[in-house]
């Protein structure tokens, strides 16, 4: 009878052990790492990120450094309509700090807030504050939408990759 209970047990932590990893593999992030202007795939959008420079903002919107700004495309690969937003989006510097892009009517290409039809691509434009140094890698990361259900997260490489 004790050994029926010590299985019991073992059995138990085993099954415990299983479940445990089963639900950490399903929700830990996973990095997709990528270089500028190569496809990446983020739940059902598929990106394409270039660095398009430097700019010193408008008369309405001026940076505290300076804004760096990006391209993007983002086509929606799924079956159904898909949010795509700024705040999806952020630059890494070498200091592994993260910002938020910034939001202005630099051109009409800006993001702000769109929903993708499915099959369907658009081209965008986004910028960041940061104090900017040609000489040091930078590096943009793109999250999903909460209802995209992926745990992918693309880190695309912008400058000195």
């Amino acid at each position: 009878m004790a050994n029926m209970g010590v299985v019991i047990v073992i059995g138990a932590i085993i099954t415990s052990m299983v479940v445990a990893n089963f639900i950490y593999t399903q929700y830990t992030t996973n990095f997709i790492e990528t270089t500028a202007g190569e496809r990446v795939t983020v739940g059902p959008v598929e990106y394409t990120v270039s660095f398009e420079g430097t700019h010193e903002g408008s008369k309405e919107v001026v940076p505290e450094n300076t804004f760096v700004m990006i391209g993007i495309t983002a086509k929606n690969i799924g079956d159904e309509k898909t949010l795509f937003s700024g705040g999806q989006l952020y630059i890494v510097d070498e200091k592994e700090q993260k910002h938020e892009a910034v939001y202005g009517e630099f051109s009409s290409k800006d993001l702000l807030l769109e929903w993708i039809e499915p099959n369907k691509a658009v081209e965008r434009t986004t910028q960041f504050d940061i104090p900017f140094d040609e000489e040091k890698q930078y590096k943009v990361i793109i999250r999903p939408q909460k209802d995209q259900s992926t745990v992918d997260t693309a880190l695309i490489c912008i400058t000195n990759c």
